[in-house]
């Protein structure tokens, strides 16, 4: 595995992600397809998160397995205070399988119009069991996704 490169944009509260993992899709262990429901445990093995904060210490973290399931919990401050989130609409979640990547399409409704900080990072599983963590900055020396200088990525104010 070379990359994991994510294209995020926003319109108006949602947001919209494309994931590309520059990897032979055989390689990666995928988790069967299922359905697209709520499911706790996704980073166990390949999974693709988002972290969403605005300016305090609360934030939400967002689990997308490319298979179709998906989790979403709110935080009252760094690993602190963590609930199931509740979401208006279920994420949509779309696979493709290119000859040399994986292509992970999802959509976020009603994320929020405020200036947000987001932490994009990646789990992946390869089939001879290597496992690697993948973020735009890990913040300390063993990887800490609910680390708050792992959310590194800004987006303004909806327009």
């Amino acid at each position: 595995m070379t990359a994991v490169v994510c294209d995020v944009r926003r319109q108006g509260a949602d947001i919209a992600l494309h994931y590309r993992i520059l990897v032979d899709p055989a390689a990666l262990v995928l988790p069967a397809p299922a359905a697209p429901e709520r499911t706790d445990g996704l980073w166990r093995t390949t999974c693709l998160e988002l972290f969403v904060a605005g300016e305090a210490s609360d934030y939400r973290e967002f689990n997308f397995a490319p298979s179709g399931p998906w989790a979403a919990y709110a935080f009252t401050g760094r690993r602190a205070g963590m609930a199931p989130l509740v979401v208006d609409e279920t994420p949509k979640i779309g696979l493709a399988a290119q000859e040399d990547a994986l292509v992970v399409a999802v959509h976020l409704c009603d994320v929020g119009t405020g200036a947000l900080r987001l932490g994009i990072t990646a789990v992946m599983e390869e089939r001879d069991g290597t496992k690697s963590y993948w973020a735009l900055r890990h913040g300390g020396d063993a990887p800490d996704f609910h680390d708050p200088d792992c959310f590194v990525a800004q987006l303004p104010p909806a327009d």
